[in-house]
């Protein structure tokens, strides 16, 4: 019998491999708060909220919150 956690997972792999662009671009956005480069518009002030991070990672890579939940 199949597990069906397995599947969903293989599923969801897959997903993020045909959108990997975007994927690679939510990532680097991460990267940049984590390391406190990532500022807010084009203004010279960092971002400090995480939550405010994935939302311009997702708002730069073109992606919708329920996209970034599928993967």
């Amino acid at each position: 019998m199949a597990n069906p956690k397995y599947n969903n997972q293989v599923a969801n792999s897959r997903e993020c491999f045909a959108k990997g662009g975007k994927v690679k671009k939510v990532a680097k956005v991460m990267r940049e708060f984590k390391k406190g480069e990532l500022n807010i518009g084009k203004s010279k002030k960092k971002v400090k909220n995480r939550k405010q991070a994935i939302a311009i990672a997702l708002s730069e890579a073109g992606m919708s919150k329920k996209e970034k939940m599928k993967s």
